[in-house]
């Protein structure tokens, strides 16, 4: 007869094994989170953000740490309690019980037995819990909006800092009593507190096992009381009618509501009923509570609501939600600042009355800065003519920005001559290379965004219709006399931090080692980094925890690296503003300034945003913000993020040094107090709007943001509509219209366009802007044109004008195929077209005069094929309705602005100049500005053969007679250079 066989053990070997085995798995799980805690540690000690750093850590482990221990003690006092109060004796219900052997293990450890399910689900929770730590800094430093709901007269701010942090307390209860409760059971089941009936056996359950599952189970139902009690809150964010408007509909308010606090009413009835069981024997009475609060929720909370509303509400929609529709309108003009009268002024019944050719003539401001260079279509011109290496390169879409030139306000197409990874090539992506001799971009270049180097005369010649380059560079700067007369002056050219950079995999450069001076600097030759910046890689704890970060043994083997190697990484300037504000939701743009510290500094809009306030529109911001240009910027463009928010507020200008990386946050919306209450959780991270306000350099360069103006765009569609009952019948709705340079059928949306021209508030008066149309909702017809002032004495100021609704005003497609369908253009673009790749660039629509409205759209050519194609400007296409309702419509094609205006019947020379006003200078070397009146008997001879060329052209046009078209270009661009050199230009 065998002996009882005992419990099998290791080998002291096997032990050792096992160990070492476990401490492998712990490091392979925890190793990498060490170490990205420390270089993140290290980043941000870098950067001057520790403070950001350790308030985020230090919240994220007390949240976990209550949280965990919140839940794994009421889950461990629910097992051990249900262990505790156990029977003594237990029925077996025969030899091969499985519970038996069970009870046996646990009754050897019960601590231990009880304490791991508790500290499982507490981990988890923990892990759940402190993700939400943002939730837990706002309510602790809320800070009040000063305005309330229209329903419970609540501040904001409550439904912003305080309702989410009570949400969370509340789900983490149901976790912990829900698990707590099913844990208890199990506990009693299995150690015969609790027996279930069967054949020769009665079921029962102990005096402990009801008296606990009843204190759980009337807690849990408790707290779905207090859960009725702020369900209330949300209705004021309902989706119930989300197709018309966000916000507590009429079913809402007079059903949803008082439902709820039926269903709380019950609920703490059925509470007591729980409670009631600790003392009374029969368990029919909690059992009838719970029936009674699982059938009322659904008759009470679901039926009876979509009853009324389906047969109440509905047929007579459009009256009983008219209250609740002008909610909606008065909290989303808030939410998004697009209050009439006090963010956006409406001008009505534009272009009713015919413009004045008079002050159309006279609008300098806005005819002599036409923006003929696209950012979006001359990245590859910018790339063959200003990047002499192969590894520079440029986005691929550029940015519009102003400067002065000769004290006027021009734009420029501007952009940073980045190191372009992907253009690395041969031995050049080695390890050494790729990180530690290619590490920066050198200049800063521009082009005057109304200019190019000369008529475009024959397709296929390299002349004409170029932009003329402004570069400041390493070798540029050296020449102190030319550098002085640029609008903007360089002194420190080199890109070390870039949208385009950051695109080098992994993401990181080693620079300041000074053995052999490495880093590549152009035609200069080698440079050693010298900024106060970058992490130091001067010891060996340093590269091993870089190596061991980006899994590269050479941070430990090359001689690349010595004491005075740093290394710099998270270069692209929007994720360098997300990491120091994680808070911030970013513009998916960035765009390089000058200031007047001779700095390039990338400039990012950080917005605060709000999931629900309440009766706000809800609005995705992927959704709001995608256009076409996105869809084909697959480099350097980014998406929004996939977020719905019904708040935004661009309260942060950001600046990322382009050579040393600083960050720099600061307050440009004093007024908002999600800001606010940001700056207290972090104090000292974002400086004062009395900052901002003392840098005019900078506030020279704020735009106002496109991704905003773009969700505002998308909301004024609809919210320009102040009537409920109109806005409930959408019959006086705009849309977005699709890109007339794409595709028709992919349905892509017109992005808004910079550029400076007159102001709305002040004819004349050169503003820099952003601008948007929009149409007739689901027509072609224009309905409004948006502009948004980015000047520092106006910023942020909103102007819609609105076309009347009686008038069939062209829209941007509309006017975009009538320019190339007119009979003229159809002609010429059919001969360029069989021998070169025609762009059409961006479509401006242009206010002028007042009343009038000018389509102007710059055509390009290139080679369709090799490697040296680049896109130069080859004509000019205008389309200006005179007079809306008359027959003026015009269409002007031409190589310059001034001719292709003068086909349109707009003539900036002839206008009669104000007394005492100042013409407005044209830029320089561009002839295709409008040139001033000539004065001297030099100057009107050679505007003669200006005007005698131009009408040789049209003649030549008309005829088909292409050779002599040529000819005629050819005289027009000498005429054009001899008036400028009799002018002085």
């Amino acid at each position: 007869m065998r002996g009882p066989v005992g419990r099998p053990t290791l080998s002291r070997r096997a032990k050792i094994l096992v160990g070492v085995g476990i401490a492998l798995l712990v490091l392979l799980l925890i190793g990498p989170r060490v170490v990205a805690l420390i270089t993140d540690w290290l980043w941000y000690d870098d950067i001057g953000y520790t403070r950001v750093m350790s308030t985020m850590l230090t919240t994220r482990l007390i949240v976990f740490a209550v949280a965990a221990l919140v839940v794994g003690g009421i889950v461990f006092g629910a097992v051990y309690a249900a262990y505790r109060s156990r029977p003594m004796a237990v029925p077996v219900s025969g030899p091969n019980d499985p519970l038996a052997r069970y009870r046996a293990t646990v009754s050897r450890r019960p601590w231990l037995s009880a304490l791991i399910p508790a500290a499982f689900i507490g981990l988890l929770a923990g892990l759940v819990a402190q993700a939400s730590w943002t939730t837990v800094q706002t309510f602790l430093h809320r800070t009040s909006f000063g305005v309330t709901d229209p329903q419970f007269g609540l501040d904001i701010g409550f439904y912003s800092f305080s309702l989410p942090f009570y949400r969370l307390i509340l789900d983490l209860l149901f976790l912990a009593l829900g698990v707590g409760f099913i844990a208890n059971l199990i506990t009693h089941y299995v150690f015969g507190g609790i027996r279930i009936g069967g054949p020769g056996r009665e079921g029962m359950i102990s005096t402990p096992a009801r008296i606990q599952l009843a204190v759980l189970a009337g807690l849990f139902v408790l707290a779905k009381a207090v859960a009725y009690w702020f369900d209330r809150y949300d209705l004021l964010s309902s989706d119930r009618r989300g197709d018309i408007f966000t916000g507590g509909t009429y079913t809402d308010i007079n059903y949803v509501l008082p439902s709820k606090l039926i269903l709380m009413a019950i609920a703490i009835i059925c509470a007591v009923a729980f409670f009631a069981a600790i003392v009374l024997r029969d368990l029919r009475i909690p059992a009838l509570g719970a029936a009674l609060l699982v059938l009322s929720s659904l008759v009470i909370g679901v039926l009876w609501p979509a009853a009324m509303e389906q047969f109440s509400v509905r047929p007579s929609a459009a009256d009983k939600e008219r209250e609740y529709i002008q909610r909606n309108i008065a909290a989303t003009t808030d939410a998004y600042r697009i209050r009439p009268d006090k963010d956006v002024t409406y001008e009505a019944n534009w272009t009713r009355t015919p413009a004045d050719p008079a002050l159309v003539n006279s609008d300098t401001a806005t005819l002599s800065n036409i923006r003929l260079l696209d950012p979006n279509v001359l990245s590859r011109a910018f790339y063959q003519r200003q990047a002499p290496k192969n590894l520079y390169g440029f986005p691929e879409q550029l940015a519009v920005d102003r400067y002065n030139v000769d004290g006027q306000q021009r734009d420029f197409i501007v952009a940073a001559r980045e190191l372009d990874p992907a253009r690395l090539g041969e031995n050049q992506t080695n390890w050494i290379n790729k990180h530690t001799v290619f590490t920066h971009g050198n200049g800063f270049i521009a082009a005057q965004a109304n200019t190019v180097d000369g008529v475009a005369g024959d397709t296929a010649s390299d002349r004409g219709g170029m932009p003329v380059f402004i570069a400041s560079d390493v070798e540029s700067i050296k020449d102190k006399a030319a550098q002085a007369k640029l609008p903007f002056q360089v002194k420190q050219p080199r890109i070390y931090f870039g949208e385009l950079i950051a695109k080098v995999t992994p993401d990181y450069a080693i620079v300041g080692s000074t053995s052999g001076d490495r880093e590549f600097d152009g035609d200069s030759g080698s440079y050693t980094y010298d900024a106060d910046s970058g992490v130091s890689l001067g010891n060996w704890g340093s590269r091993v925890l870089y190596a061991l970060k980006y899994g590269e043994r050479n941070f430990m083997l090359s001689n690349a690296l010595n004491k005075n190697s740093k290394i710099l990484y998270d270069r692209d300037p929007r994720d360098r503003v997300k990491k120091a504000a994680p808070w911030l939701t970013v513009d998916s743009k960035t765009y390089p300034a000058v200031m007047a510290d001779g700095s390039i500094k990338w400039i990012v809009d950080g917005y605060t945003t709000l999931a629900k306030y309440p009766y706000s529109q809800r609005t995705s911001l992927q959704d709001a913000t995608s256009d076409s240009r996105q869809a084909v910027n697959t480099r350097t463009g980014r998406m929004q993020v996939n977020e719905d928010v019904s708040y935004v507020r661009n309260s942060v200008k950001a600046t990322v040094d382009a050579y040393t990386g600083k960050v720099e946050l600061y307050q440009a919306d004093d007024t908002d107090p999600v800001l606010k209450t940001w700056m207290k959780v972090f104090p000292g991270t974002v400086k004062t709007k009395a900052e901002l306000d003392a840098k005019p350099d900078l506030k020279a360069h704020l735009r106002y943001p496109e991704d905003l103006f773009k969700v505002q765009r998308s909301l004024l569609t609809r919210y320009h509509v102040t009537d409920a009952g109109t806005f409930f019948k959408a019959s006086n709705f705009w849309s977005v219209p699709s890109d007339p340079t794409t595709d028709q059928d992919l349905k892509l949306n017109q992005p808004p366009y910079y550029f400076t021209a007159s102001s709305p508030q002040q004819e004349n008066k050169a503003q820099f802007q952003l601008t948007a149309v929009m149409n007739a909702l689901s027509r072609p017809n224009l309905a409004a044109y948006m502009t948004a002032d980015s000047d520092p004495d106006g910023y942020g100021r909103l102007t819609v004008k609105m076309v009347p609704t009686d008038n069939q005003t062209v829209g941007p497609r509309q006017a975009a195929e009538n320019m190339k369908n007119n009979g003229r253009v159809a002609n010429a673009r059919k001969l360029v077209e069989d021998t070169t790749t025609v762009t059409y660039g961006n479509l401006l629509a242009l206010p002028v005069g007042g009343n009038g409205i000018l389509y102007v759209q710059p055509m390009y050519t290139e080679a369709k094929a090799g490697d040296s194609a680049m896109p130069k400007l080859y004509r000019v296409l205008t389309y200006y309705n005179a007079a809306a309702g008359v027959d003026g419509v015009n269409v002007g094609f031409a190589p310059t602005v001034a001719e292709a205006l003068s086909q349109v019947g707009i003539n900036p020379g002839a206008a009669t100049p104000v007394e005492g006003e100042q013409p407005a200078a044209e830029p320089d070397e561009t002839p295709v500005a409008t040139p001033p009146a000539a004065q001297s008997d030099e100057q009107k001879a050679a505007a003669k053969e200006i005007a005698d060329a131009i009408t040789a052209m049209r003649q030549a046009q008309t005829s088909g007679d292409f050779k002599a078209y040529g000819e005629a270009l050819d005289r027009l661009d000498q005429a054009v250079k001899k008036f400028q050199s009799v002018s002085g230009n």
